[in-house]
């Protein structure tokens, strides 16, 4: 049986620039219906899009607001990591997060790098 795709969607935009929010959570949710691995990780200021309370703020166009896409995404299985080290650059504590996201190194990013079968930047 062959090993499965796996695609990584790093998110650095934030909150101040919420049209290139979607992107990554929608496309991750659509690869898993595709029985592709996605993960997003989040680094720099990426990390406001997951602080708890600020993805509720966020309505873009037609589409229902953030924090239900991201919802979305995690109960279909998306795997969300965050930069231990953006973390104290941006100043945020480990429970300051929404619920389902995993705190990892920064080599972290560089191994899934290595072993994604694509890569997407935002």
């Amino acid at each position: 049986m062959a090993e499965k795709k796996r695609m990584l969607y790093v998110q650095t935009s934030g909150i101040d620039t919420p049209m290139r929010l979607y992107s990554p959570i929608v496309l991750a949710t659509v690869a898993k219906s595709m029985n592709i691995e996605p993960i997003v990780y989040f680094l720099g200021k990426g990390l406001t899009v997951i602080k708890k309370g600020e993805a509720e703020k966020i309505q873009a166009g037609d589409f229902p607001p953030l924090s239900e896409m991201i919802k979305q995404a995690l109960d279909a299985g998306v795997k969300f990591q965050v930069c231990d080290q953006s973390s104290q650059l941006m100043g945020l504590g480990r429970g300051e997060y929404i619920d389902g996201v995993e705190i990892v190194g920064a080599a972290t990013l560089n191994d899934l790098t290595l072993d994604a079968d694509g890569v997407l930047c935002f």
